[in-house]
């Protein structure tokens, strides 16, 4: 099997269906993407640790990645494998010793747990042949689902607020396990310390 590596480009809410992301995978060294429909809180798994946010219990794919470490087991590598009637197959290649072991999984927790453990993502050319798409459909997609898009832009919802207020909604954001909130208010918080160190 002829493997791609690729990495998280983009996770966005999905206009197709209520309540789900797209999970948007692009060639490391290439300019096809994936985008492959995700649930909410796989999607919140994912953003939190590229994020380099820290969760205040354990999510369960951390819970996964310690559990897998306390038997000195390492996930080295995970792959998108197949796809079959618009659902991608996945699995995690794991090591123990001299042992190796292929789990089946969906790729929504592959990428989550690979982030976790910073293992390479890998998908397989066929299903990029399938299911990929270039960057000039890609923008085409992106521009039908803003169209679809009907919330208020988060930055217009908190641009009344002083900094002061943001940071301590984030703090509790963190604490109610709103991660996606808490990127909204962490990146609108950075941006305005940006613009003040600038000027």
């Amino acid at each position: 099997m002829k493997k791609v590596e690729v990495e998280v480009s983009d996770i966005a809410l999905s206009g197709s269906s209520s309540g789900a992301y797209a999970m948007v995978l692009g060639e490391v060294v290439g300019s096809r993407k994936l985008p492959i429909v995700i649930g909410g809180s796989e999607a919140q798994a994912i953003a939190i640790e590229i994020e380099k946010m820290k969760a205040s219990r354990p999510l369960t794919h951390d819970l996964l990645k310690s559990a897998l470490e306390t038997f000195a087991i390492q996930v080295t590598e995970v792959v998108i494998y197949n796809m079959v009637e618009g659902v991608f197959f996945a699995k995690l290649l794991c090591v123990s010793g001299s042992q190796e072991e292929e789990i089946d999984c969906r790729p929504s927790d592959a990428v989550a747990i690979a982030y976790r453990f910073g293992c390479p993502i890998y998908c397989a050319e066929q299903v990029l042949k399938m299911a990929g798409i270039g960057p000039e459909e890609m923008e085409r997609v992106e521009e039908a689902e803003a169209s679809a898009e009907i919330e208020v832009a988060p930055e217009e919802e908190v641009k009344e607020r002083s900094t002061k207020a943001l940071k301590k909604e984030l703090k509790q954001a963190i604490a109610r396990e709103d991660y996606e909130l808490a990127s909204r208010l962490r990146d609108q918080i950075e941006g305005r310390e940006n613009t003040q160190s600038e000027s």
